[in-house]
């Protein structure tokens, strides 16, 4: 193997890894999110549970980072629950933050 091929070797690890280091973080941002949101919604148990599990779910679709932001929103206003978008997006920042910082001290 010369150089330039180990190189690229762990590039390629290091991205993957990283790669799989954002994926947990944004799971956990969106578990926190929903957590969030369901007390907001006034949601309890059972139902808070199928909430969260929810709002984790809408980021997988095509949209990422929005679908989870829209799916938010739109329970909140058809709830008539009061936050602003950037209310929303600034505690997803924080969640995010947090999840990072959570991930980095368990491994």
């Amino acid at each position: 193997m010369t150089t330039f091929d180990k190189r690229e070797d762990d590039f390629e690890k290091k991205f993957a890894h990283d790669e799989e280091l954002r994926f947990k973080a944004v799971a956990r941002r969106n578990r926190m999110l929903g957590q969030w949101a369901a007390e907001k919604l006034g949601l309890r148990d059972a139902a808070a549970d199928a909430y969260v599990k929810e709002v984790v779910a809408a980021e997988f679709g095509p949209g990422g980072d929005e679908d989870g932001f829209r799916k938010v929103r739109q329970d909140f206003d058809a709830k008539g629950v009061v936050q602003s978008d950037h209310q929303i997006r600034r505690t997803m920042e924080e969640f995010l933050t947090k999840a990072v910082e959570q991930i980095k001290t368990v491994g």
